[in-house]
């Protein structure tokens, strides 16, 4: 791709979009960043991003549109905004930050994408990867920018990345040389507006893969089953639930990974992460390492090390007998449903949050007599409170802030129940990501 002294716009001031900056400024583009939000602070971002490029805030100047050569938007600038359809129309070239960040990477590129257990599986591989090779960047949806990455990269690089189906979305000619579609549930319908677009932003994941280039797909799902009867890569299936005859497998509590000759990874038993979504990630992490190469004694060691991540299912600590989980990373209904199965004890659960148009009941239904309490809070709790009732749900109470919530799970658990942080919902309505709900529970927690 060349940039130099092309126009080229930044849509979004986020961590991808600075990165952005720094990439094409690095590459000799004249770059404009400019985001919606018109009470960020000039002066923040300039010291941000460096060097001299625009800054343009608030309504977006139409005249601008005349001198653009390029425009690279940030994951969460939906590509249906008028703004965004006039740059099509007017025959702009219009990418995402995954694209740039690839056109300019070296190296090969590992890549996840899936509704639940994307970060999971990108950070086990991300340890496998760097048990087997020198220069290993995890990068994407899991917090650090691809864009920052791509860089510093060499041909002998790897890029472990983490793929919404925001950034999926508008990709070109990205092609990772491994790819895994671990799920597809309902999420994010607000900005898809449907399943059938949701799913279609999922699979463009392996859309530029060719016979060279490897497929990871779980076998359990019926669309990820589907579509790997039309993928042009080699498939690769896991399954929690059957041997297969060519794939990886559990097998009476052990990991098989069979293709063609059948090798034991480990037995569920060694493995510190709990719960049978967890086996389904380890198994999609380990089949990606073990088709690009990795030896399996390294993968061995590196699944069997692995403690998991940050804010999902995290044990906080234990207080007056009642144990503390994390789990802010349960975005969706789904993620949320595998918060509750991890538990194995009586659970006072909070939920709520941002409403992404998701439907409550199959989460209310999943409690299946483990949750005493729910404590609802934040934009959805009145439609999650409807769904409950129509599961014959009475139990839950409203908290109008975070930190009351937090409050009253403590005074509801007695010794020997749980307090879940799994809220089924994004943070947006009240924090500007779950790393910070996740740290805001365990501060408060701690401080009881």
């Amino acid at each position: 791709m060349e940039v130099t002294n092309k126009k080229v716009l930044v849509f979004g001031s986020g961590l991808s979009g600075t990165g952005a900056v720094g990439l094409l400024t690095e590459h000799g583009a004249d770059v404009v960043l400019y985001d919606g939000n018109e009470n960020l602070d000039k002066a923040e971002l300039a010291g941000r991003i460096g060097g001299a490029v625009q800054i343009v805030l608030g309504t977006f100047p139409e005249e601008l549109l005349q001198t653009l050569d390029l425009v690279v938007l940030s994951p969460g600038v939906p590509t249906d905004l008028p703004i965004v359809r006039q740059m099509f129309e007017r025959g702009i070239e219009v990418i995402g930050e995954v694209e740039l960040a690839y056109a300019f990477g070296k190296g090969d590129v590992l890549a996840v994408t899936g509704t639940n257990g994307k970060t999971t599986t990108t950070s086990l591989l991300g340890e496998i990867m760097k048990n087997y090779k020198e220069e290993v960047y995890v990068v994407g949806n899991i917090g650090n920018p691809y864009t920052v990455a791509a860089g510093q990269m060499s041909e002998h690089a790897v890029a472990v990345a983490e793929m919404s189906s925001f950034q999926l979305e508008s990709i070109v000619s990205f092609r990772p040389a491994v790819s895994a579609l671990l799920n597809i549930t309902p999420d994010h319908l607000n900005r898809h507006h449907t399943m059938e677009a949701y799913i279609e932003a999922k699979k463009n994941i392996a859309r530029n893969q060719t016979e060279e280039d490897w497929c990871i797909l779980n076998y359990e799902d019926e669309v990820t089953r589907e579509f790997g009867k039309n993928v042009r890569a080699q498939v690769l299936y896991f399954s929690s639930r059957r041997k297969l005859e060519r794939g990886i497998y559990l097998d009476d509590g052990r990991i098989i990974y069979r293709n063609p000759e059948e090798i034991c990874i480990c037995h569920v038993d060694e493995l510190q992460l709990p719960g049978t979504h967890n086996h389904e990630n380890i198994m999609a992490a380990a089949a990606m390492a073990a088709v690009y190469g990795v030896p399996v004694d390294k993968i061995r060691e590196s699944v069997k090390a692995f403690k998991g991540v940050e804010h999902r299912i995290e044990f906080v600590t234990e207080k007056n007998g009642v144990v503390y989980y994390n789990d802010s990373k349960g975005t969706n209904p789904d993620a949320a449903i595998k918060g509750i199965q991890a538990m194995n004890r009586k659970t006072v659960l909070i939920g709520g949050g941002y409403d992404k148009d998701s439907s409550y009941t199959e989460w209310i239904e999943s409690f299946d007599g483990k949750v005493r309490k729910l404590i609802l809070l934040g934009a959805t709790k009145e439609k999650i409170a409807k769904d409950a009732e129509s599961c014959g749900f009475h139990d839950y109470v409203f908290a109008d802030t975070f930190e009351e919530a937090v409050l009253m799970s403590a005074e509801i658990a007695g010794p020997g129940e749980a307090v879940l942080l799994s809220p089924a919902c994004a943070s947006w309505d009240m924090f500007p990501n779950y790393e910070t709900r996740g740290d805001k529970f365990k501060e408060i927690v701690n401080s009881l």
